[in-house]
């Protein structure tokens, strides 16, 4: 069980270049969106958090047009923001999607302009200002942005807890992969469900089971 007052719940990338039709790279990541449900997961996720007194903190990640703060030639996860020409700061494809829009009290990080939220972005000092010491995360994509911010929020000694039906990746394959055999090993993966009744104080086996090399 988790202290709701000591817990933040932090969504990664709800943007609609991801999260909605006409989004630059909707695409990719719909089909494992449908299927596990993840931005109707959030949004409940969400609302129950903040009725429990948790903190609410938006990550997502934003570019000046013509992408001068990276490297002219981008390779990788970044290349394909590039080539597709996403995230760009004062388009629609960069605003957080409508049923996740931040409320009164919640946080919005900035600064985030690659892979992992501690790396360029103010959350590591919000959190540790606020008390935090549980993070709970979604977001996208399930192997990158989220797995990246997991691993370091595991390294820097939070209690990690990663939402598995509240995120997605490009492929089936990916998400299985990253949920299965990545995330035991820095986080406690639960499903949206499983959280909520921690922060009801409601004990779940997946909250103390931690890595299991079975």
């Amino acid at each position: 069980m988790y202290d709701p007052k000591k817990t933040a719940v932090v969504l990664i990338e709800y943007q609609n270049d991801f999260t909605s039709e006409g989004g630059a790279l909707h695409n990719g990541v719909k089909g494992v969106m449908e299927s596990t449900n993840m931005l109707e997961n959030t949004v409940e996720v969400v609302q129950k958090a903040r009725e429990a007194g948790a903190t609410i903190i938006y990550a997502p990640i934003t570019f000046e047009k013509g992408y001068h703060e990276i490297t002219d030639h981008p390779y990788g996860i970044l290349k394909g923001v590039v080539d597709n020409n996403a995230f760009v700061k004062g388009t629609w494809g960069a605003e957080i999607v409508d049923p996740l829009k931040p409320q009164p009290g919640d946080i919005v990080v900035e600064g985030k302009r690659g892979l992992d939220t501690f790396a360029s972005t103010n959350l590591d000092f919000i959190l540790r200002s606020r008390g935090i010491e549980t993070i709970a995360l979604g977001g996208f994509l399930t192997n990158c942005c989220v797995e990246s911010t997991m691993r370091t929020g595991y390294e820097r000694g939070y209690n990690v807890i990663t939402l598995t039906d509240c995120t997605a990746a490009l492929s089936e394959e990916e998400q299985k992969m990253a949920v299965e055999k990545n995330y035991p090993m820095f986080s406690f993966p639960m499903t949206h469900e499983d959280f909520i009744k921690t922060l009801q104080g409601e004990a779940t086996t997946t909250e103390t089971r931690g890595y299991d090399t079975n």
